[in-house]
């Protein structure tokens, strides 16, 4: 009979005895860590180092209010849940404190009571900032999706270049900003622009939104370089505020061995041929896009020899402008030359590690760089793990990079 009870009927014994011999150990054990994942520690500790003190000085309703500092500290980084947790812990214990120090039970009812509504207060606020949190992640992921519209991944090979792209907007969360960027394979070779955009914010981002969907067009269909760039000006005269303009150096190349490059009022490109660095002067300085109504000037085509080896740096003003604490400006020329490699990448990793040494840590502009490099022909395919440039883990990703 008892065998029968035992193996057959008596779920709540077997149950128990599973238990025992952790054959629910696992599921017990996943509960266990879920709840000690959402306790919230340093109020938990802070309560229990106030209720030692309290027992040790033996000082009544005077420390137990103190406690009330356990549920505030816990609506600043927890949820409701954990605030009202930790506020119920307060109370039994201050009421344990209270009780065994012969507190009045008028003055100890009263210190309860705050700390039951200093609880009650901490809740609310917890379920506020978790909205509030779940909004931000929310119109984070809308501006990841726009930072993938506008300023679209760069490919660690596009055509014959090797390429690398750093990105910093200046804005705290932000993921774009006032600079742009596009390098775009066409029928008339590959083409690419850098620029910077008059002013900051949403403003801002929308000028640069306009200026890539041109290019983006534009280079597709425009045979002549100067026309994209007449283009775009004519894009920009129709949407752009009297005082609004962009900085850009549109660039292509059209054919082996020598690049195109038309400025437009924008910081000088560095050219890189073996250990030399040198900024590529307009030969016909022209003003920036959206100007041109106010002057005769218009941009000239600049070709340049772009030989196997060569590299290309293109820049915004966020990277020249930056100071550091005794206000000079880093010198991306001299810092160019000293990390130079073949690896495009690797080069733009060790510029931009060091501008960030230059300025403190923190931009207080838009920066943008992009760099180009001809690879020679006597260079074998080289597999690497891809920059952390793009924001991917290099550790899942494999990019091949060739001459072709």
């Amino acid at each position: 009979m008892s065998k029968a009870r035992d193996g057959g009927g008596n779920r709540p014994m077997r149950s128990f005895r599973d238990r025992l011999a952790g054959r629910e150990a696992p599921a017990f054990r996943r509960s266990a860590e879920r709840w000690a994942a959402g306790v919230p520690v340093v109020p938990v500790l802070l309560v229990s180092a106030l209720v030692i003190v309290a027992l040790l000085a033996g000082a009544g309703v005077s420390w137990v209010a103190l406690l009330a500092a356990g549920p505030a500290l816990a609506a600043t980084t927890s949820g409701p849940r954990e605030v009202l947790c930790v506020g119920l812990l307060a109370t039994a214990l201050g009421a344990a404190v209270g009780v065994r120090d012969g507190a009045p039970a008028r003055d100890l009812a009263v210190v309860l009571a705050a700390l039951v509504a200093v609880t009650l207060a901490g809740a609310r606020a917890g379920a506020l900032r978790g909205r509030r949190d779940r909004v931000l992640a929310a119109v984070r992921s809308v501006a990841e999706a726009a930072q993938h519209a506008l300023l679209r991944p760069v490919p660690a090979a596009v055509g014959p270049f090797q390429v690398a792209v750093r990105y910093s907007a200046a804005a705290a969360e932000a993921r774009i900003g006032g600079d742009l960027y596009a390098l775009v394979p066409t029928p008339y070779g590959v083409r690419l622009i850098v620029g910077d955009v008059r002013g900051k914010g949403l403003s801002a981002v929308e000028t640069a939104a306009v200026v890539l969907g041109v290019f983006r067009e534009a280079a597709y269909d425009e045979p002549d370089l100067l026309t994209v760039v007449d283009r775009i000006e004519r894009s920009l005269a129709r949407n752009l505020d009297v005082d609004d303009f962009v900085t850009a150096v549109v660039a292509g190349h059209p054919g082996a061995g020598r690049l195109e490059v038309v400025n437009c009022g924008h910081a000088p490109p560095l050219l890189v041929r073996g250990s030399r660095v040198t900024a590529v002067e307009p030969t016909r300085p022209a003003p920036p896009l959206g100007l041109r109504a106010l002057t005769d000037e218009t941009p000239g085509l600049q070709v340049l020899p772009f030989a196997d080896g060569d590299q290309l740096l293109l820049y915004t003003d966020g990277v020249t402008e930056a100071r550091n604490q005794d206000r000079q400006f880093y010198p991306l020329a001299e810092g160019l030359a000293r990390h130079v490699s073949d690896e495009p990448a690797r080069t733009l990793n060790a510029l931009h590690d060091e501008l960030l040494d230059h300025v403190g840590g923190r931009l207080h502009d838009d920066a943008a760089l992009l760099l180009l490099r001809m690879p020679a022909a006597s260079e074998t395919p080289v597999i690497r793990a891809a920059s952390d440039a793009d924001g991917h883990d290099p550790r899942f990703r494999l990019v091949t990079e060739d001459a072709c």
